[in-house]
């Protein structure tokens, strides 16, 4: 009876001790080993790609961002604030989508099919919204300029890039409203204007975010 109570003991003993051991290196040094070697090599990731402007955090490189104008009475969406660079569609191209407004509680797209009746709608809503936004008096935009993600939401509704071509598009309009002269707004573009990653991965883009902090510094040295 005694030999058995001690083998007991025993165990138990061997089990805490195992039990504070793993605990101590899998949920104390593994963490930190993990967080200063991120922190010592990838510290800008893991501080999640901040953005700075101001002397402040202004949002993410990985995060697209509205630029609206406030919400009047009775509006149940936001009209864009044309004098920036305007991001993809927002809201998955539908009030039902997962994601509206950039809002990260969700992410996703519409999950309609390319054939869906409502979606090929929302689209030609969509591009007659930027043929009309982006046509100034002395520039006029034709429908068949407009490219994909200037009327469709990427799969996750977060997408912070836009294709250079949405981004010339807009240089008149931005230049316009802020009295600017076009060619000061294109070189904007073309310095924030990333290639594939590695010269084969993915596609050439421009972050939104970056470009409009640089406009607003165009702008305040006008």
């Amino acid at each position: 009876m005694n030999n058995s109570v001690s083998n007991t003991a025993r165990l138990l003993g061997a089990g805490l001790r195992a039990l504070l051991v793993l605990t101590l290196v899998t949920g104390v040094l593994y963490p930190l080993v993990v967080t200063g070697i991120a922190q010592g090599l990838f510290h800008d990731k893991a501080n999640g790609s901040e953005i700075k402007a101001d002397g402040r955090v202004v949002g993410s490189s990985l995060i697209g961002q509205a630029y609206n104008l406030p919400l009047k009475e009775g509006e149940g969406t936001p009209a864009p604030d044309l004098k920036w660079f305007q991001g993809r569609p927002q809201n998955g191209l539908g009030t039902n989508s997962v994601n509206t407004q950039y809002q990260l509680i969700l992410s996703g797209a519409t999950n309609r099919s390319g054939d869906n009746e409502e979606l090929v709608q929302w689209v030609k809503d969509a591009k007659a919204a930027v043929v009309k936004d982006n046509s100034t008096g002395t520039f006029k935009v034709k429908p068949s300029q407009v490219p994909a993600d200037a009327v469709t939401s990427s799969g996750s509704g977060l997408d912070p890039d836009i294709s250079p071509q949405y981004a010339d598009l807009q240089v008149h309009r931005v230049a316009e409203k802020n009295g600017l002269s076009a060619a000061e707004v294109q070189k904007l573009v073309d310095e924030h204007t990333e290639g594939r990653t590695l010269g084969f991965m993915g596609e050439p883009r421009v972050n939104v975010l970056e470009l409009n902090i640089a406009l607003k510094e165009l702008t305040a040295k006008s």
